[in-house]
């Protein structure tokens, strides 16, 4: 399993996509606390920037690597090797290399212009919307055989989760507008990975009152403790969930 996950590991980072990945993170960080003055702002603008990228290549990235590894996949589950270690193998070496890639990109400019604790938040954060977007990748790509459809399901996933879904929030508030709804706007939240990650870092960084008095509900909620551990477990559950059914469906699927 060892071998496979660094087969896989040195195989990605030696592709031209992830490097251009991190390039591009890179040129974003750099360019944006080298023209901002502010760190409070240039962390915002980059923490916009990234829960678009990071979420959009981790899942179009991984699709198509799962779909042009099918070779290699056929070729390790006609050995002696379970499938729960081929495609454990996959997901870890994917998430690795795409990790990686975001720390040199986006981390060493972070803790050099940030505050450490922020920084450390950030790139925490940004790891783990990389390996649930990786999650959902393999989810996408387990339940359809057809690499078209596999990589349209995965565009849809994000565009809902980076677009719609704040739409949809939107819509609920305003809809609802005379009603009581702070607190289930909390649960909601946790429907969305990438809500959940803006609404932590903006906290961190002392700007919820940006966020009127919702801002406050989940100030009181997220700034807690016992949010803070309930917080965590939901992203946790968001990147085990979808990987998990996805191993399901491969070790029954016949290929």
């Amino acid at each position: 399993m060892n071998r496979l996950i660094k087969f896989v590991m040195l195989d990605i980072i030696k592709n031209k996509t992830i490097l251009g990945y991190t390039l591009l993170l890179s040129a974003f960080a750099w360019s944006i606390f080298g023209l901002e003055d502010n760190s409070t702002k240039g962390v915002l603008t980059l923490l916009n920037i990234m829960l678009l990228i990071v979420p959009l290549v981790s899942i179009i990235f991984s699709t198509i690597y799962i779909y042009n590894s099918s070779e290699f996949i056929d070729l390790m589950v006609s050995q002696p090797v379970k499938r729960n270690k081929i495609w454990i193998s996959l997901y870890i070496g994917l998430c690795l290399a795409q990790i990686s890639a975001f720390i040199v990109g986006v981390g060493v400019p972070l803790l050099l212009f940030v505050p450490l604790n922020i920084a450390l938040s950030m790139m925490a954060v940004g790891c783990m919307i990389s390996i649930i977007f990786i999650a959902i990748a393999f989810f996408a790509s387990a339940i359809t055989h057809d690499k078209s459809k596999g990589i349209g399901i995965s565009i849809m996933l994000w565009l809902y989760f980076a677009l719609l879904f704040d739409g949809i929030v939107l819509f609920i508030l305003f809809q609802f507008a005379d009603y009581p709804i702070e607190h289930i706007m909390v649960g909601i939240t946790m429907l969305s990975p990438i809500d959940m990650a803006r609404i932590l870092i903006l906290l961190q960084l002392d700007v919820s009152a940006l966020l009127g008095y919702t801002g406050a509900i989940f100030n009181d909620f997220f700034g807690t403790i016992l949010g803070a551990l309930i917080s965590s477990i939901v992203l946790l559950l968001w990147a085990i969930l979808p990987f998990y059914i996805s191993l399901r469906i491969f070790n029954k699927k016949d290929l």
